[in-house]
């Protein structure tokens, strides 16, 4: 039995090129939030596909020094998936892929309050049909689902495509997450607040689009909010919508005494807000997706 979170999607090593030099980070987007929750003191299992080898061994050792626990299954004969972000002068990234997404079945979900998946876990074949049985079956169980498209074209086959397992997920889902870029690739030339409509017309409780450094939209089915950007001096902008997502879910479902997936006011995705934009800001101010924990954040803004 659990009381906590069961994410699932990839985990990966980030190799970061920044003005000829190169450092390597854990990531992938299920595992940086994974870490996050964990930081934030939530009990999370991670369900991936990692190999045997010694970027594996890397994976698991620096999720388990913050508290993350693998699902057994999360051991495949496969190598373990590779990002090499380059770093532009504002602190951006572009990516560049090794990767595969083929992890094992998960025969016992236990009884998780909250399922979060997303990213190339959520989209890519052939796992997406593993990931999506997993929410399924959780959210048939009474777990509230949450869902990051972080969407990576280069290795989708197109938009459409992408569209459809996205609003089919998010259909699934009780909260959904979108960047900005994220929205403009599956639906080009549409008004930021007509994409919030259309999710929250597929069912999904609560949506959010980051913007980056103009702040994030925050809806429900009888709110909308502006959450204003926190400032801070940008190392690189690595995980930030990881810990954005991570402080989100924190502060809904778990700080907040627990929720019933029902719609939420105005007051409360303020503070969800505040809460999810420190984090992501804290997020930015150091190298790497090194998520912020529970003391960082301190009390409710």
């Amino acid at each position: 039995m659990s009381t906590g979170a069961l994410v699932v999607g990839e985990a990966l090593i980030d190799e970061v090129h920044d003005a000829g030099r190169t450092g390597r980070h854990v990531g992938g987007s299920p595992a940086n939030v994974a870490l996050g929750l964990a930081r934030l003191g939530v009990p999370t299992r991670l369900h991936t596909a990692i190999g045997s080898d010694a970027d594996g061994a890397l994976i698991r050792e620096h999720l388990a020094e913050s508290g993350v626990t693998l699902t057994d299954e999360s051991v495949t004969d496969a190598p373990t998936s590779r990002a090499t972000a380059t770093l532009a002068a504002d602190g951006s990234a572009t990516y560049e892929f090794a990767l595969g997404w083929n992890p094992l079945p998960l025969s016992e979900l236990g009884a998780p309050t909250l399922i979060h998946t997303g990213s190339l876990g959520a989209l890519l074949e052939p796992g997406a049909d593993v990931t999506a049985d997993i929410v399924r079956r959780g959210r048939e169980g009474g777990a509230l689902v949450t869902f990051d498209p972080n969407v990576r074209p280069s290795l989708l086959a197109d938009a459409g495509s992408a569209r459809a397992a996205v609003e089919q997920l998010a259909r699934l889902s009780h909260v959904t997450k979108l960047s900005d870029e994220d929205a403009e690739y599956l639906y080009p030339g549409t008004p930021l607040d007509d994409v919030l409509d259309l999710l929250l017309a597929a069912g999904v409780v609560v949506v959010g689009i980051t913007r980056g450094s103009r702040g994030a939209l925050l809806a429900s089915g009888t709110a909308r909010v502006i959450v204003p950007p926190v400032s801070t001096s940008v190392a690189d902008t690595v995980g930030a919508g990881d810990s954005f997502m991570a402080a989100l879910v924190w502060e809904l479902v778990f700080r907040s005494g627990g929720w019933d997936g029902h719609p939420v006011d105005a007051e409360a995705l303020e503070r969800i807000g505040r809460t999810a934009a420190r984090a992501a800001a804290i997020t930015v101010s150091r190298p790497g997706a090194d998520l912020p924990r529970a003391d960082e954040l301190g009390e409710r803004a």
